[in-house]
């Protein structure tokens, strides 16, 4: 079950030192206060049918939480969960924030400058590896199409690469 970013949030002491905010489980520091990182490293890495998705608490004028989405899957700190499921249980964890989920359609850098979240180089060391890394432990759960071989020729065989005879 999806766990909300508000589990995670930092503390004082942590928004106040960046290295202690750095030396946090992974799953801590993308889900408060780099999830908008791990945002942008995903669409870095997936860019195609993906998009950003911020979380507005009503009466916000800034997204609380980023994650990506195609619709029907989200990806966030705690890897893969179905959209609906994200904003369902972020609701339930704060109903008084009354979240709505509002596309991104800015790059990163005019997110940070538009929305008050810290640039890859606000934080103590650069984000940016770490995000990447962090996205290798989440194996897709998406269903993948069936490969298709293509034909030719009068022996109606697959399709083999001149250099794998």
């Amino acid at each position: 079950m999806y766990v909300p970013c508000s589990v995670f949030r930092r503390t004082p002491l942590e928004r106040a030192d960046q290295q202690l905010a750095w030396d946090r489980a992974d799953q801590w520091f993308f889900a408060a206060g780099a999830c908008h990182i791990l945002a942008y490293a995903f669409l870095e890495a997936h860019p195609e049918g993906w998009t950003a998705v911020g979380l507005w608490p009503e009466d916000r004028p800034d997204p609380s939480h980023v994650y990506v989405t195609d619709g029907t899957w989200a990806f966030d700190s705690c890897g893969w969960t179905l959209e609906a499921e994200l904003i369902e249980v972020s609701r339930a964890a704060e109903p008084h924030a009354d979240y709505r989920p509002r596309p991104l359609h800015m790059d990163l850098d005019e997110l940070c400058a538009r929305h008050w979240h810290r640039t890859r180089a606000e934080f103590a060391h650069d984000p940016w590896p770490r995000a990447h890394h962090y996205l290798t432990h989440f194996a897709d759960p998406r269903p993948t199409p069936p490969v298709r071989l293509c034909e030719f020729g009068r022996g109606g065989g697959p399709f083999r690469s001149p250099r794998a005879r």
